[in-house]
């Protein structure tokens, strides 16, 4: 009797035990054995750190491991890099990947981008600072130089020179700064406070950098002008100035003094004038 003729049902029901054994066998040799040979079922790489690895050396640096490479259109830029050097990949580091993977990088420009210099000048070193990170830019050498305006950019330089907001330079460049130490020109010469009521050369003192010092009150009192002469000597007259001017003070108009010196005032008060002391008078 052939195994293939059907003459009952006991005979259907082992031609089906067969065909399913057989499909099992299949499909276990497939998925068990076929498949895991075919693809190295269970052997992966892990993904090498490629990131600060120049182009030139992809190559051989992915090849030892079985694995291969590809560089995305988009590039980015870092100051901190070497032109044509990998800054991302994917997948990332560590990742395990079937060998042959193929890696997608993305490299560092070879020229940087150009972005427009922000203001700086007005601003404060600090705030400097955190602008020019905004705009990929460096902070450079800070330089101080004379004025009152304490660490407050007065320049911002480029290679030696002064660079202009707005204006367009490469991305990653170094800004140099020129910021104000807080002590402004210290030489200057005493202001000529001769015959000014008493608040109007308080106010001309402070205005310079200077400080009032005492301040007296005389029965009598007349200016002494100094005034040069045609030779180069010098001569003196004397002035009546109104009551409650000055008519005296020290240093003398013109001595050369330093920020924050002080400054004595003489006021001329009759016995018939009551002056009354101004409010800086009570500071």
């Amino acid at each position: 009797m052939s195994i293939l003729k059907i003459n009952t049902w006991k005979d259907a029901l082992i031609h089906l035990t067969i065909m399913v054994v057989i499909a099992c066998v299949l499909l276990f040799g497939f998925f068990y054995l076929y498949l895991p040979y075919d693809t190295n079922h269970g052997e992966t790489i892990t993904v090498p750190d490629v990131r600060g690895v120049a182009m030139e050396d992809l190559d051989d640096f992915l090849e030892v491991r079985d694995l291969r490479y590809e560089v995305t259109p988009d590039s980015g830029f870092s100051s901190t890099q070497p032109p044509l050097t990998v800054l991302k990949q994917f997948p990332l580091p560590n990742s395990k990947v079937k060998e042959n993977r193929k890696i997608y990088v993305t490299l560092n420009a070879e020229k940087p981008p150009l972005v427009r210099m922000p203001k700086l000048v007005g601003g404060s070193v600090k705030n400097a600072q955190l602008v020019l990170k905004t705009y990929d830019l460096t902070r450079g050498e800070i330089k101080y130089v004379d004025d009152l305006a304490m660490n407050y950019v007065l320049e911002q330089r480029l290679d030696g020179r002064q660079v202009l907001e707005g204006e367009r330079i490469p991305k990653g460049s170094v800004i140099d700064l020129v910021a104000g130490n807080g002590l402004g020109n210290q030489a200057l010469n005493s202001p000529n406070l001769l015959g000014l009521d008493l608040e109007s050369a308080q106010f001309a003192i402070i205005g310079s950098g200077l400080k009032i010092g005492e301040t007296k009150y005389e029965k009598e009192g007349e200016a002494v002008i100094k005034v040069e002469q045609d030779n180069g000597d010098y001569a003196y007259r004397k002035e009546k100035v109104a009551p409650g001017s000055v008519f005296k003070q020290q240093p003398e108009p013109g001595a050369a003094m330093r920020l924050g010196q002080m400054v004595d005032l003489w006021i001329y008060r009759p016995d018939s004038i009551n002056t009354k002391p101004t409010l800086l008078d009570q500071e």
